[in-house]
């Protein structure tokens, strides 16, 4: 798969397909995994290529506090449901990215417990008040950080990606990327690549280095929060002078890696609660016209909204479940699905748009305009907010888009 070509739509099994998430307790096993083939041709008609999944391993509440690398959670499925999803996925042409939650484990894996019985072991562990406790993730004393100085844990992690790239994925997102040292995943994955050589790697990256940490690491993409922080804040403080910014270092970036674009993820308010179901267009049209390799967070191409909250609940808004089926969608979210469809097609049409070189031509506070160069090709684009929201895209020589339609 030539992740030029990669489209992707991100999934969070768990939320989406309505699975307990607090207070789980004795939950009876169920097969929801089943739930996700009634959605794959809506993601092959949106235009996708690739299925981005949440965590789908056994787990105690949210996904990423794992137990198990090596099982699927029972409030998915089993083995036979995953393996199912892969082969009507790959049916369609859909590839599968999972989410590799490797920085961190759940308190209850036993891993955990064995470390803290023998004082050493595959997690790291600190001193608080003379006894020996595992060292938790940036305050959540429900995660457990693995140690990565040690190779048993480079031999762990290395089976786990191992094992399921054998089951039939494309390759997997590197959850907290940024947090693990890039020695570590260069090791695991040319020891990965050994065997599936063209195996993709994602990391979540918030800050820091995209390049120095693609490259050191030996990963493919990461992440592009900058880009994805100009989006939703200049159409929302109506400062597309900040787009301006983020797009100079989104060309350096592209120079050296192709990144992942987004304007959505399971973790951050959905982007119509940001900007409004029209900001929510002009942020679709800034996605699918700029270099790199987008992925669309589940709902965000219906306009489906939700903002972070505290507590234990926070995330819930920005991780609903689906409905049984597309037909049972809200008739008023149609409308953003087909302009998706539309701006994914005209970057189908002109797949050098992924690895194009863009220029910002002019900009005032409520306007931007840029141009996408590659291959001799080249896309004029004009992102309004005054005085209506409007968006024109146009191939030299060829084709246009524009919204709202005369």
């Amino acid at each position: 798969m030539s992740l030029e070509h990669a489209i992707w739509w991100h999934v969070y099994p768990l939320g989406a397909l309505g699975a307990p998430i607090h207070d789980v307790g004795q939950v009876a096993p169920a097969n929801r995994l089943v739930r996700l083939e009634a959605w794959l041709d809506y993601a092959v008609e949106l235009g996708c290529s690739g299925l981005l999944l949440g965590p789908i391993f056994a787990s105690t509440s949210h996904g990423y506090d794992t137990l198990d690398y090596f099982r699927i959670d029972p409030r998915l499925g089993d083995d036979a449901a995953f393996d199912h999803l892969i082969e009507e996925a790959g049916r369609r042409g859909l590839r599968v990215l999972l989410d590799g939650v490797f920085n961190h484990v759940g308190i209850a894996h036993p891993l955990v417990a064995e470390a803290v019985a023998a004082g050493h072991g595959l997690i790291r562990l600190e001193q608080v008040d003379g006894q020996v406790q595992p060292a938790g993730w940036e305050g959540h004393g429900d995660l457990a950080l693995l140690d990565h100085s040690r190779p048993e844990v480079a031999d762990l992690v290395t089976e786990v990606m191992l094992h399921w790239l054998r089951r039939g994925i494309a390759g997997w997102r590197l959850d907290v990327a940024y947090a693990v040292p890039s020695a570590f995943w260069s090791e695991v994955i040319d020891r990965v690549r050994t065997e599936f050589a063209d195996a993709i790697f994602l990391g979540e990256v918030i800050h820091g280095d995209y390049v120095r940490i693609v490259t050191e690491g030996h990963l493919d993409s990461v992440t592009q929060y900058e880009l994805w922080k100009a989006i939703w804040s200049s159409l929302a403080d109506r400062n597309l002078w900040e787009l301006d910014w983020a797009l100079a270092r989104h060309a350096e970036f592209c120079a050296a890696l192709l990144p992942n674009t987004f304007i959505g993820n399971h973790d951050v308010d959905r982007i119509a609660s940001t900007v409004g179901p029209d900001g929510a267009a002009l942020a679709a049209a800034i996605l699918f016209s700029l270099p790199g390799m987008p992925s669309i967070y589940y709902g965000d191409e219906q306009g489906f909204t939700g903002t972070k909250g505290t507590g234990r609940h926070a995330d819930d808004p920005l991780r609903p479940p689906l409905p049984d089926g597309p037909d049972a969608l809200a008739p008023d979210g149609w409308w953003l699905y087909r302009l998706y469809q539309e701006l994914i097609g005209l970057r189908r049409r002109h797949p050098w748009l992924a690895t194009g070189e863009v220029t910002v031509l002019g900009k005032d506070n409520s306007w931007i305009e840029y141009e996408v160069t590659g291959s001799g090709q080249k896309l004029a684009a004009r992102i309004s907010l005054e005085p209506t929201a409007s968006v024109q895209l146009s191939v030299a020589g060829g084709e246009s888009l524009s919204w709202p339609r005369s």
